[in-house]
């Protein structure tokens, strides 16, 4: 998955790969965001009990925080849903944030 998170410019790619039955391996790559090569440093592997773990303990979210990435940063969402796809809880689909005009 390509993502592009916003006005920073720094978008990655976000790979995951099923490995067994519950757990898929993580590479994050190709931003030149230092927070980002941080949290890439950090998560490397997720299981399926984490991806349901409540925001404030999950692995994605506390890897992000130590990592020092905006609080908006959508690079995390990604990540999970990254991970959802791969270990099949979810199809792969597109997400938008789109602002209108008021």
């Amino acid at each position: 998955m390509t993502v592009e998170p916003g006005i920073c410019g720094f978008a990655c790619v976000i790979k995951a790969r099923k490995i067994g039955a519950r757990e898929v391996s993580l590479e994050i790559s190709g931003s030149d965001c230092e927070q980002i090569q941080r949290l890439a440093e950090r998560l490397k592997i997720l299981s399926i009990k984490e991806l349901f773990t409540p925001l404030s303990r999950n692995p994605v979210y506390v890897a992000t925080e130590k990592s020092g990435c905006h609080l908006s940063c959508a690079i995390p969402v990604a990540i999970i849903k990254a991970a959802e796809v791969a270990l099949e809880l979810a199809l792969p689909q597109e997400v938008h944030i789109k602002f209108e005009a008021c």
